[in-house]
């Protein structure tokens, strides 16, 4: 007859899963400490952790998230809101970065990420009531609108909340991680005018968000502190086909533009296909600006000079403070901006910078 002792957890047991008890008999410890070493609590010794960790690699064990969130009031997950169409979303690069700044945040925790996609009234009342309801301990809100509830709803729910981008309401203690977009707007504008452009104009982004507001005024800004008429304004939508439109109605109304930025990189293609619609050329013709610094600034054609907003870095940042307010309720990180900086190439017509 077979005397072997068989473990629990393992195969061909024929029993139910270790439990904590079994953890805490294996590593020599008592059931709370074994509790704090595998939850992460403290006043643990080095020793009884590395004796729990092996204990739990010996035996196979896995925590029962069910039984912890009921005792720690957490439930492992986060919530991105973005109050977007799905479109938009799907195609537009810069959501993507976002996304992947946030999951590469949270590689190294067992923190899930919630994707929330919320637009018209109906979809927000219910987004809302989700995270109203203790499903996420927290949440991140980019691409906020002026209407939009987010930064006067949640912060009232106790729900942390951490914005990419500065909500319009940013009242004292609301979090959140931005770029320097005024400063931005200022360094498109003189750059221009140093490439002897005199005669420009910008086709904004949408005025009900802070970005787009804070870029333009910069934008405005520079062109005064360069001597320089504020030039025509068109407002996009940040997308392409969006900088196109608004790019063709800015040259029907002042042809003789010379130089156009663009409050953001896909608008700025389209700036310049419809630059080519009208026979003109780029930058021989009309100087050419974008903003983000996305990747296919680089492979444009001719490649673009844009103003860095460092996506993935921001939506890194914006994890690692929600995280912060997760863990020590009631604290709120002061807001963090990123300052602007402006990548040179060819659609400005000034020599790009030599690469380091």
């Amino acid at each position: 007859m077979n005397t072997e002792r068989i473990r629990p957890g393992h195969a061909g047991a024929g029993r139910s899963s270790p439990t904590l008890e079994d953890i805490a008999t294996a590593a020599g410890v008592s059931r709370s400490t074994a509790s704090r070493a595998i939850n992460g609590g403290d006043r643990v010794s080095p020793q009884a952790q590395a004796a729990v960790d092996a204990a739990v690699v010996e035996l196979g064990y896995t925590p029962n998230r069910a039984a912890r969130s009921l005792v720690t009031r957490r439930t492992s997950s986060i919530a991105l809101v973005i109050p977007e169409p799905d479109i938009r979303i799907m195609a537009d690069p810069f959501f993507a970065v976002i996304i992947t700044g946030i999951t590469d945040a949270l590689r190294e925790t067992d923190v899930q990420l919630v994707l929330l996609m919320s637009r018209n009234g109906d979809d927000s009342g219910r987004a809302l009531r989700y995270l109203r309801g203790g499903h996420v301990d927290g949440a991140i809100v980019v691409s906020h609108h002026e209407a939009d509830p987010w930064s006067t709803s949640l912060p009232g729910t106790g729900l942390p909340t951490v914005f990419v981008g500065r909500p319009w309401d940013a009242q004292p203690g609301v979090t959140y991680v931005d770029t320097d977009n005024y400063q931005g707007g200022r360094l498109a504008a003189r750059h221009l005018a140093a490439q002897g452009r005199s005669r420009v104009g910008t086709v904004a982004g949408p005025p009900d968000m802070t970005a787009a507001a804070d870029r333009l005024a910069g934008w405005r800004e520079g062109l005064r502190e360069a001597g320089l008429p504020e030039g025509p304004v068109a407002h996009g939508d940040f997308t392409t086909a969006g900088g196109r439109a608004a790019a063709l109605r800015l040259l029907e109304e002042a042809p003789e533009l010379d130089g156009v930025f663009a409050a953001s990189d896909l608008m700025a293609l389209g700036v310049i296909e419809a630059v080519r619609e009208l026979g003109r050329s780029v930058p021989d013709d009309v100087a050419v600006v974008g903003y983000d610094d996305h990747a296919l600034a680089a492979t444009a054609v001719p490649p673009l000079t844009t103003v860095t907003q460092p996506m993935q870095a921001m939506a890194a940042k914006a994890c690692e403070m929600l995280l912060e307010e997760i863990d020590s309720p009631g604290v709120h990180p002061a807001p963090y901006v990123y300052p602007a900086q402006l990548v040179v190439r060819e659609s400005s017509g000034a020599a790009p910078a030599p690469a380091s």
